[in-house]
């Protein structure tokens, strides 16, 4: 498996989303997060992380 397919739906998903803003909303630090994308996650942490992107894209199509 390359380095760049490991978690490939939460990248793709993520798209021009920052880093930070979503490491925020998990509570930890955006390298803890650029950290934990390196190793593919386990489907229940894929699964949290997929919710906060999809409730902060929702959030911002709201304030535009």
């Amino acid at each position: 498996m390359k380095i760049f397919e490991r978690n490939k739906e939460i990248r793709q998903l993520k798209g021009n989303l920052p880093i930070w803003v979503i490491a925020e909303k998990l509570g930890i630090h955006e390298n803890t997060l650029y950290r934990k994308l390196r190793k593919e996650l386990h489907e229940s942490e894929k699964k949290e992380i997929i919710k906060i992107i999809k409730s902060l894209k929702a959030t911002f199509k709201e304030e535009e």
